[in-house]
């Protein structure tokens, strides 16, 4: 009986720890979901909120920087007038 259990417990571990992973969406995956033009409204839907965010206004121009991070890595993105103008994708772990 003590084999099922411990079975039984590795297998539960084995199940939690892919959720983990599918709950991440900072992925080569949905990085190349993301085309230039995109609304920012769409990458948003796509990655969630951003982790960091910071823009800029001038008269007509507008920018915003925004960044999603997590332990895969971090998905860098520009848009100008809230249209993706360019995007960067930097495996292996959040930055500082």
């Amino acid at each position: 009986m003590t084999g099922f259990k411990a079975g039984r417990s590795l297998l539960i571990a084995a199940a939690l720890a892919a959720l983990v992973a599918c709950g991440t969406k900072v992925t080569q995956e949905n990085f190349d979901k993301i085309k230039a033009g995109m609304t920012q409204e769409e990458v948003t839907a796509l990655l969630g909120e951003p982790t960091e965010a910071s823009g800029f206004s001038l008269g007509n121009l507008s920018g915003t920087s925004a960044v999603w991070k997590d332990k895969n890595g971090a998905i860098h993105i520009q848009f100008v007038n809230g249209k993706v103008l360019s995007k960067q994708f930097v495996k292996g772990g959040a930055e500082g």
